[in-house]
């Protein structure tokens, strides 16, 4: 019997009809750079940028301490399914996959919950702390929120990039006493192993991706400074040329991490896998182009029933631009995958 013959429950039966629609990119944008550029840049993907019908809600993560979240409800809320969704690294609620994925949610007939991490979302003003990818403490409370206190019956957590990191490592911490509530977790192109993430990231072909995000985050620290001068400097920010670097002056001291490689073994949800016990979907593409697909060869990836792993040849990252639609759906294959999937728990 394989591994995948040992999947649990619902995850059995969903199995099937998710291999039955494998992800074939168009010929001009299978290679992984190529998807995950003209996904960033894909025509007409941010007309569903219509916030009027949001809900505007601050989540209290610790004191002095806020998390913006961007909430849509259908009518008697509590009767439907919920997605709660993470963004990545310098995302927001507002990113082009969070808008578009929550669009498709919400016609399928779930509320959707579109979470900034923080300081993200124009939030810097919401907390004097930073963020970083592990920090599973936030997504717990928001979720245990939304089971008290809004008394949501049926919750599928799902993340993209860092915040699948974030989702896969809270699935883990919650071990064998997940929340009844707590009906499936979803992970898109997760950096499960952060030390591989940010080896990755130090290739000369990755400079792009790398200044982007380094960029960004210069920025944040910049605004910071300016919000709460007392707690940090930007004396010599310029001269750091690398997200690890960063990491290491910024993050790490920030969360009581002894440097970066201390931050990056603890904050890494790769080691929490084996301890999942709700159905799980992880979808990566093989040759996404910094965020390597190697971690998930792990042997406790195939070795735990609770979860299933899409792992296309293509499809860079947070992309999957097919090359062809089906009835009822756009080209991006893994925001599909992603709502029948969720059908498929929250049933």
């Amino acid at each position: 019997m394989s591994p995948s013959d040992k999947l649990a429950g619902p995850l059995y039966r969903l199995r099937a009809d998710l291999e039955s629609r494998p992800f074939i990119p168009p010929r001009l944008l299978a290679q992984g750079d190529l998807q995950t550029i003209g996904a960033f840049f894909w025509p007409g993907r941010f007309r569903s940028r219509d916030l009027t019908g949001d809900e505007r809600r601050l989540f209290e993560v610790e004191p002095g301490s806020q998390v913006l979240g961007r909430c849509r409800w259908h009518e008697h809320r509590s009767e439907h399914a919920t997605l709660v969704m993470w963004h990545g690294i310098e995302g927001s609620a507002s990113s082009a996959y969070m808008l578009s994925t929550a669009a498709k949610a919400f016609r399928a007939g779930f509320n959707v919950v579109r979470m900034n991490v923080r300081n993200c979302g124009e939030t810097d003003d919401l907390t004097p702390t930073l963020y970083h990818a592990g920090l599973t403490d936030d997504a717990r409370i928001v979720i245990d929120e939304l089971i008290n206190k809004d008394r949501l019956a049926r919750i599928i957590a799902v993340g993209f990039s860092l915040g699948g990191n974030q989702v896969l490592k809270l699935g883990g911490e919650y071990g064998d006493s997940p929340p009844s509530q707590l009906r499936g977790l979803v992970a898109i192109s997760p950096s499960i192993d952060l030390h591989a993430s940010s080896a990755r990231l130090l290739a000369k072909r990755n400079w792009l991706y790398q200044r982007q995000f380094l960029n960004a985050l210069k920025r944040r620290i910049k605004n910071k400074e300016r919000l709460y001068p007392d707690l940090y400097q930007t004396n010599g920010l310029h001269r750091l040329k690398t997200i690890r670097a960063f990491d290491d002056k910024y993050v790490a001291p920030a969360f009581g991490f002894a440097g970066a490689d201390d931050y990056y073994t603890k904050a890494s949800s790769l080691p929490h896998l084996k301890h999942i016990r709700v159905p799980t979907l992880i979808i990566h593409a093989q040759d996404d182009p910094f965020i390597p697909f190697a971690p998930l060869r792990d042997p406790a990836v195939a070795a735990n029933s609770h979860l299933l792993l899409l792992a296309p040849e293509r499809g860079g990252h947070v992309a999957f631009i097919s090359g062809t639609t089906s009835a009822g759906e756009d080209r991006f294959w893994a925001e599909n995958r992603l709502i029948d999937f969720c059908r498929g728990v929250a049933a």
